[in-house]
């Protein structure tokens, strides 16, 4: 396909361009060298006769007629890949796509671990990408970053495609040898005693953070962890508690020392939901991996229910 000397491929090169503000990461959505994607931007340049992108201090940013480009450019290939492409057939056990998932490390533990483990016998060639969750998950996965996003209700959207894959409560976690713990979790106790968080980036905070303030339940945060697989650690040793989701709670208690207790006020369970981008919408492989994961997710919450404390 050529539009007066504007051909497909650099189509597609100028709407990574605009959508990653960047040579570099374009050429990284792209799969191709820095020099290629130089090459594809200098085309673009005398195509449209305008910079498009610009050094602004150590960054690129665009000029005002590329800003006026993103979205018309993304559109048309959005439709160009739902109306005119053809997905090409697949078979798990012969295909060797890399199929790349966002999620937490929590979902990697309990989910993704298994799954991955499962699949390695039907489908042997496919690659597991797994990508860490960042402050703007849906723009990332719309941007072509990661094939699935596995996240709750606030971090999904309704503007692409998505599937309930389980639901999960929560329970509270402090180390075996606290002298505080020695009886049921109260919920006095449960705020008086310091607590260790997660938080992902500089902003975002992790669900029960959320539901605990939204229910003016006071926590002392004490220690702010990086993500859900360190909060157990930094448990041992110290009078800190954390509310940690039940599943992941249940499995580190079998290698640290470690008690787990039921929450003192009632907090709504989490949903974990699958998204892919809407231009993926009828991709085979992308149907096939959120089956085996929902398969996986049933058999997590059938052998393990509610478990008792």
């Amino acid at each position: 396909m050529r539009l007066d000397r504007l051909d497909l491929n650099l189509l597609i090169a100028l709407d990574a361009l605009l959508q990653e503000r960047g040579v570099s990461l374009a050429a990284d959505r792209l799969n191709l060298s820095q020099s290629a994607a130089s090459g594809a931007l200098a085309r673009l340049r005398e195509y449209f006769n305008d910079d498009l992108l610009v050094l602004h201090g150590r960054s690129m940013a665009l000029t005002p007629r590329a800003e006026k480009l993103v979205d018309p450019v993304h559109s048309v290939l959005e439709q160009i890949r739902a109306t005119i492409m053809v997905a090409e057939p697949f078979d798990p056990a012969t295909s060797d796509r890399t199929l790349s998932i966002m999620a937490t490390d929590y979902i990697v533990e309990i989910l993704l671990r298994p799954a991955i483990v499962a699949c390695a016998t039907e489908a042997p060639g496919i690659r597991f990408e797994l990508v860490p969750i960042v402050e703007h998950p849906v723009d990332a996965l719309q941007r072509g970053h990661a094939d699935l996003l596995i996240g709750i209700d606030n971090v999904v959207s309704t503007d692409h495609p998505s599937a309930l894959l389980y639901t999960e409560d929560f329970v509270v976690a402090g180390w075996r040898d606290n002298p505080l713990l020695t009886g049921p979790m109260t919920l006095e106790c449960y705020e008086q005693l310091g607590h260790v968080a997660v938080r992902f980036g500089r902003q975002t905070s992790s669900y029960e953070s959320t539901a605990t303030r939204l229910r003016s339940v006071a926590r002392r945060v004490e220690v702010i962890a990086p993500n859900f697989m360190s909060v157990a650690s930094l448990l041992v040793g110290t009078n800190r508690i954390a509310t940690i989701h039940r599943l992941l709670a249940v499995r580190l208690a079998e290698f640290l020392p470690l008690t787990l207790m039921e929450l003192p006020f009632e907090m709504p369970p989490v949903r974990e939901i699958a998204q892919w981008s809407s231009r993926n919408a009828n991709d085979p492989a992308i149907a096939w991996l959120v089956d085996r994961l929902k398969r996986i997710a049933a058999q997590l919450q059938s052998t393990s229910g509610r478990t008792a404390l």
